[in-house]
């Protein structure tokens, strides 16, 4: 069994990595953003059928709305005193998406997009993470006959060959850019049998191997407890159904995209995404969770009454995606955040330059 593993980057380690220098300028990797976004925006639209529409920045508290990501994140929270009401910057719009599909009128086979932009301050910050996230949130109207494993392998496939045309350009316009060399084809992997084929390592190692050997790997089933008791990663309950049976040993209809990072050494994760619960699975998933009480907030009861449309959806890092494509070190090449003195100082000394 193969014991090494890489670094992943998921409690504030810093990679500097020996020898490292951008590619491009800054002010060409300002112009190189742009045509990331703008190539693959366009892809993703045309790929899944989404239509683009304006996103809120922040919702009320008591709507429901806002995503609650592993369910220990604090959202920031502020007072709006010309209405009296307490408001939340969002961390993702897992759930606003479902409601505006409904109140917009999409019907199926028909979906949305739009820019994410969250602050999320229990991020620890590190080559990957920043406080500041920006994505592609998008989702779509399916049936109940889709909510299938193949129905959401077949979607993820879509933007996969979004992925792959969208570097295909980037190194024909930007040539002295390292080749990003990405596979064909997606490995698909269920998180119940990376844990049965490699249960002496833990979740995200397991993650690390399978994608150092493969180049890109979709890992399916996210957010329920394995064997172990320990799930794959952490879902809030009330947005992707982590909890359905597909067969006898395997549960949930969501999961992770990752691509191996040749600058860093690690696993990637680019997208979050999944088949959404219906009225059964929220509740049962609430359950599970201890929070039952939140079946009466208003984002809730509209879809336990069925007021909300089944729906595949998914969030994709558009930093991330610069950062991958770029191949830069640190998310902070690709976006302007905020850092601490320290890290600002270590990246400079390591030829890091952070916007």
């Amino acid at each position: 069994m193969e014991t090494e593993t890489a670094q992943t980057y998921i409690s504030g380690s810093l990679c500097l990595p020996e020898g490292y220098s951008p590619a491009l300028s800054l002010r060409e990797t300002e112009q190189a953003i742009k045509f990331i976004k703008d190539t693959f925006q366009s892809g993703l639209a045309a790929a899944l059928n989404l239509a683009r529409v304006s996103a809120p920045l922040c919702v009320t508290a008591v709507s429901g709305l806002n995503d609650h990501l592993n369910g220990v994140e604090t959202p920031v929270r502020f007072s709006i005193r010309s209405i009296g009401e307490d408001v939340e910057i969002v961390q993702s719009l897992a759930k606003w998406k479902r409601a505006a599909l409904a109140d917009y009128g999409f019907g199926h086979g028909e979906g949305l997009y739009t820019d994410m932009n969250a602050i999320r301050p229990d991020e620890t910050l590190d080559n990957l993470h920043s406080v500041y996230v920006d994505q592609w949130d998008w989702e779509r109207v399916i049936n109940a006959d889709e909510r299938t494993v193949p129905f959401l392998e077949g979607v993820v496939r879509d933007i996969y060959g979004v992925l792959l045309r969208t570097n295909r350009l980037v190194r024909e316009r930007y040539p002295s850019v390292p080749a990003l060399e990405l596979p064909d084809e997606l490995v698909f992997v269920r998180s119940e049998d990376l844990e049965s084929d490699d249960p002496d390592h833990t979740p995200q190692e397991r993650v690390d191997r399978i994608c150092r050997e493969s180049g890109a790997v979709f890992v399916i089933g996210i957010g329920a407890p394995l064997l172990s008791g320990v799930p794959q990663d952490g879902r809030a309950a009330d947005y992707d159904d982590w909890s359905t049976p597909t067969d006898e040993t395997h549960h949930g209809l969501n999961g992770d995209l990752f691509i191996w990072n040749p600058v860093l050494g690690c696993a990637f994760e680019l997208s979050s995404m999944g088949i959404r619960v219906d009225p059964s699975a929220l509740l049962r998933q609430l359950k599970t969770r201890g929070e039952l009480a939140n079946r009466d907030l208003p984002y809730h009861r509209r879809l336990l009454a069925g007021d909300l449309p089944l729906t595949i959806g998914g969030g994709i890092g558009q930093s991330r995606l610069c950062m991958l494509l770029l191949h830069t070190a640190h998310i902070g090449e690709v976006q302007s955040g905020v850092w601490s003195g320290a890290m600002r100082s270590a990246c400079f000394t390591a030829g890091i330059p952070l916007l």
